[in-house]
């Protein structure tokens, strides 16, 4: 008798063993499997049941959000029937396709990445305790990695100390999927900073272990680096809200209008598609502007 509830679980199981997919991978496939899972009082995986479930979807959730429940309920799907757990895949005579409304990624103004990094420093220069120089020291170290590679946050949190190589300058990241990407460190200051945090926190740091630690000594989480920007946000009185997400979406913009090439932005931020790197093409009004007000052959006219 076929057991959802017991398939999920096997699959999840293959997912971890066989695929080797992330845990952050991991625990979205098992909070949206069980998502349909409850849907469904643990029975049915029919057309007709997963219709009604996407239906539902699309009543309560975001277009984004509903796109990865449904490509996550795919995924589960695929496997049923791939190991002749069913006989048919029903997902065959479904058509799931639908309009993305276009949502341009929110970036931070260079004057203000700027005035966070000088705040940052100042806090260094001007923490009362050696306590909370160490702690600010490992701020800014962080800050600065987070801006000078446009990782995600949870790469940087999860970076290794031998996935650091302060000699080489280089950083080793590992991706959705586990996919690696390795990047330059070319900036003196950053560079100074990561070497000044891995010296003051030489004797906690282990070579195998994170590379940065919370004052438990244990790995720094993403919602720490939440709480350090807000802190941050709030000294230099800005007034936008600011996320670590933002540092990745500042990075590809910034870099587009300074003419870098697309495909080096996609290499640089690990994105599989060079379609998903394009959304930043959107956002570049500024450079866009000076072109027209350089170069447009109009301008050259004088009537």
């Amino acid at each position: 008798m076929f057991d959802l509830h017991y398939e999920i679980m096997e699959y999840l199981k293959y997912c971890e063993k066989q695929k080797k997919l992330s845990s952050h991978t991991l625990k979205a496939y098992e909070i949206d499997l069980r998502q349909y899972l409850e849907f469904k009082n643990g029975v049915g995986i029919g057309k007709s049941d997963l219709i009604e479930y996407v239906q539902h979807l699309h009543e309560y959730y975001k277009p984004k959000t509903v796109r990865r429940k449904i490509a996550a309920l795919k995924a589960f799907v695929h496997y049923l029937y791939y190991h002749d757990i069913i006989d048919n895949n029903p997902f065959d005579k479904i058509d799931t396709a639908f309009r993305e409304p276009l949502t341009l990624p929110r970036t931070i103004p260079e004057n203000i990445i700027r005035s966070l990094l000088i705040a940052s420093y100042d806090n260094i220069q001007n923490a009362k305790t050696e306590y909370h120089r160490r702690a600010e020291i490992r701020n800014t170290a962080l800050l600065e990695l987070l801006f000078a590679t446009g990782a995600r946050i949870s790469e940087i949190c999860s970076l290794k100390t031998y996935n650091i190589n302060l000699v080489t300058q280089t950083v080793r990241i590992f991706g959705k999927g586990s996919k690696e990407r390795i990047i330059q460190i070319e900036n003196e200051e950053v560079l100074a900073i990561l070497k000044l945090y891995k010296s003051t926190f030489s004797e906690y740091i282990k070579p195998d272990g994170f590379f940065f630690l919370n004052n438990r000594k244990r790995r720094f989480s993403e919602q720490s680096v939440r709480i350090v920007l807000l802190r941050l946000e709030k000294q230099i009185g800005s007034e936008i809200h600011i996320t670590p997400h933002m540092f990745r979406h500042s990075v590809a913009t910034l870099l587009l209008e300074e003419d870098v090439d697309i495909r080096y932005i996609q290499k640089i931020l690990g994105h599989s598609s060079i379609t998903t790197t394009q959304i930043y093409t959107h956002v570049t009004s500024s450079k866009q502007k000076e072109i027209l007000r350089t170069k447009h052959p109009r301008n050259k006219f004088h009537i």
